[in-house]
Order: structure tokens, then C-alpha cells, then sequence
């Protein structure tokens, strides 16, 4: 009988010990420079994918996307993809750090957008939409992306492509 209560208590232990590590808080240093993650400004929306984070933040006057190497630890450039006259928002980053996909505000439309880090280009995937969208997410190898979208007082979920093509999914928006 004590035997089995050892072996119980044992296993209590290691299960309950196992789960010490989450979650994590990270210790990132604070810098008024704006080449750190941490920042005097607000950082919204963070979105972790591998050693990657981006988030979205006010520090150069406007609503901008950054992107932060948890792993090297500064903050990587991101040139031709903040626009003055849009309004970021939602970032999310593929596991690999090539593509990131976020939603962009334009004259009061919202869009879908993909940067791709290698060629350096921003393209729309869906735009113009008078409807509202919102919380992207592309998937860990870059091919998918969802997003919710606003319709007839609900928020749908769509699946596309790395294009923009609807996915084959019943009920999906965009078909």
C-alpha cells in the first residue's frame, strides 16, 4: 500500500513539475531608441510564431507594424510596408519569418494585406471591403490565411490562399 501511494505521489510531482515552465515571461530590455521591443509607446496586438513577434505600435507618430527577432533580439526592418495614409492592424507572421499578413484601414475601407520579407513587396490579397475584418492568422508554412469578416451582423470565418483564393470550404464569403 505505501508503495502505491509513492509511486502516485511521484507521479503528481513530475506531472505538476513539468508545467512549471508555462507560461513564460519574457525579459526583453527597455530602450528609448525604438530599436527594442519595449518601448515608451503602446505595442498592440502582439502575435508570436516561432523566434518572431510582431506587433503593432504608435512610436513613429503612427500606427505601424514591427517586427521583433525574440532570438537575436532587435528589432528587423521592414522596408515599403508602413504607409502614411493607412492605419495597421492584426499582424501575424508565418513560423519562418518570410510572410507576415495584417489589415490595413484606407479611407475607411479595410484590406488584407501580405508582406513578403524576401522580395520586400506589400500586395493586397482582399481590399476595399465595406464590410469590417479582422484577427488574420496565416498558418506556420506561409500557404493559408484566415481572417474573420462582418456579414448580415456576424463575424464568418474565410480561408484563403496565400493569393487571396478562397480555399474550398463550404461557406466561405468569398466564393
Amino acid at each position: 500500500m505505501k508503495l502505491f501511494f509513492l509511486i502516485n505521489l511521484l507521479t503528481c510531482i513530475l506531472l505538476l513539475t513539468g508545467c512549471s515552465n508555462y507560461p513564460r515571461l519574457l525579459s526583453f530590455p527597455f530602450s528609448d531608441n525604438n530599436r527594442s521591443f519595449n518601448s515608451r509607446s503602446s505595442e498592440l496586438n502582439p502575435s508570436i510564431s516561432g523566434q518572431y513577434i510582431t506587433f503593432v505600435s504608435d512610436r513613429n507618430g503612427s500606427q505601424d507594424i514591427f517586427l521583433f527577432d525574440a532570438k537575436n533580439r532587435r528589432l528587423i526592418d521592414l522596408p515599403a510596408l508602413n504607409a502614411m495614409d493607412e492605419i495597421a492592424s492584426n499582424p501575424s507572421i508565418s513560423e519562418d519569418g518570410r510572410y507576415l499578413v495584417f489589415i490595413a484601414i484606407k479611407q475607411g475601407k479595410s484590406g488584407l494585406y501580405l508582406y513578403d520579407r524576401t522580395t520586400q513587396q506589400k500586395r493586397p490579397l482582399i481590399t476595399q471591403l465595406k464590410n469590417e475584418i479582422r484577427n488574420p492568422m496565416i498558418s506556420s508554412n506561409g500557404e493559408r490565411i484566415t481572417f474573420e469578416i462582418a456579414n448580415n451582423g456576424q463575424w464568418d470565418i474565410v480561408v484563403t490562399d496565400i493569393k487571396g483564393n478562397p480555399l474550398n470550404i463550404s461557406g466561405n464569403l468569398l466564393d
